[in-house]
This record gives C-alpha cells, sequence and structure tokens, in this order.
C-alpha cells in the first residue's frame, strides 16, 4: 500500500504600506521591477521579469538576447485580492511543464493606506519526495527575502 506525503505549505506574510489596488499591481505587473534579475531559471542575462496580467496569463523572465522562459502560469485572476501561480519549476530550478507546485498570495486591506499580502507556496508533494523536500527547503529561504523586494518597491513608488 502506497502512501501520499504531504509536505507542509510555505506560509510567508508581510504587511505594505500601500492601498491594497496599488500592492496588487506592483506584485503583477511590477514583476520586473521588484524580482532580482540574478533569480532566473532561464537563458541569462535577464533583461525583465514579467506577468501577463490575466487569468491563463503566464510568469516570464526575457533574456536580453529576446528568449522567453515561462515559470508559472496564472491558475486564478481576482484583481485586487488574490492571486494562484501553477509554479511550474523542478527541484534543479529548470523549467518543467510537469511540475505542479502552487503559490497563492492574497491581499487584505489594512484600512485605506496599507494592506496584508500572504503568500502561501505548497503543494510541493505533487513533485515527488524527494524533489518537493528539496523545493519546499529552497523556497522557505527565498521568499522571505523577495516579499521583502517586493514590499520595499511598493512603499518606493506608492502609485
Amino acid at each position: 500500500m502506497s502512501r501520499t506525503i504531504i509536505l507542509a505549505p510555505i506560509r510567508k506574510t508581510i504587511r505594505v504600506k500601500a492601498p491594497i489596488a496599488y500592492a496588487f499591481e506592483v506584485f503583477t505587473s511590477g514583476l520586473t521591477r521588484w524580482w532580482p534579475h540574478d533569480h532566473g531559471v532561464g537563458k541569462r542575462p535577464i533583461a525583465k521579469v514579467l506577468m501577463e496580467p490575466r487569468l491563463g496569463g503566464r510568469w516570464l523572465e526575457i533574456s536580453k538576447d529576446g528568449t522567453e522562459t515561462p515559470v508559472a502560469t496564472i491558475t486564478h485572476w481576482e484583481p485586487p485580492h488574490r492571486l494562484v501561480l501553477l509554479w511550474q519549476i523542478n527541484a534543479q530550478w529548470k523549467p518543467d511543464l510537469a511540475m505542479k507546485s502552487e503559490v497563492d498570495v492574497r491581499f487584505t486591506a489594512d484600512g485605506p493606506n496599507a494592506t496584508n499580502v500572504e503568500l502561501v507556496h505548497h503543494k510541493f508533494e505533487t513533485m515527488g519526495a524527494e524533489a518537493g523536500a528539496s523545493m519546499r527547503r529552497d523556497v522557505d529561504r527565498g521568499w522571505p527575502g523577495l516579499i521583502a523586494r517586493f514590499a520595499a518597491e511598493a512603499e518606493r513608488n506608492i502609485g
């Protein structure tokens, strides 16, 4: 009898001193402004990182020579409250459309000029036990710095 191993989700939260609609816009349409260009999975050097802001849209890295590398696909699009991405990166940090962990990002207004952002990266077990555990360890270390960069960008350039 085989058992399905469930790996605990990674949960990260941050309070952003920006209105909810602007925080959502910076996280999605403003991705190239806060995502570090040395954190890529595609061809380098990276010119920009962007998200196609719509259901079915892609998170893409675009190298300086124009090569596009898909990172994720948007499976839930509810501006300015929620975004869910099908993360299509394997444990070796290479694009892999068979990978199906998820990044669920929720934005909740905390008054007119602040937003609580909760990021949950989960479903690592879809990658297999060993690969999923490896990815989970990596993103647990990586997401805190990344969402801090997002918050700093949103607070620096309030629309």
